[in-house]
């Protein structure tokens, strides 16, 4: 399972890197993706500090943090 979210948080990065943003549910659609797998991923990238995640009341909006 360790292996599949890194693959989606992967698969979450590029999509962010040319999107700039987008919501947890525009990400489960695009990506073909279970939500729980995408939410999990979210929450690595972000405890990576590689996204910075918005409010539930935003879709949990995701946008890639440039270094």
């Amino acid at each position: 399972m360790i292996m599949e979210i890194g693959i989606v948080a992967g698969e979450i990065w590029h999509f962010l890197d040319e999107k700039q943003s987008a919501t947890a549910e525009e990400l489960t659609r695009k990506l073909k993706r279970p939500r729980e797998l995408v939410l999990m991923s979210l929450g690595w990238l972000a405890r990576e500090g590689h996204v910075t995640l918005g409010t539930p009341e935003s879709g949990y909006t995701a946008t890639l943090n440039r270094k």
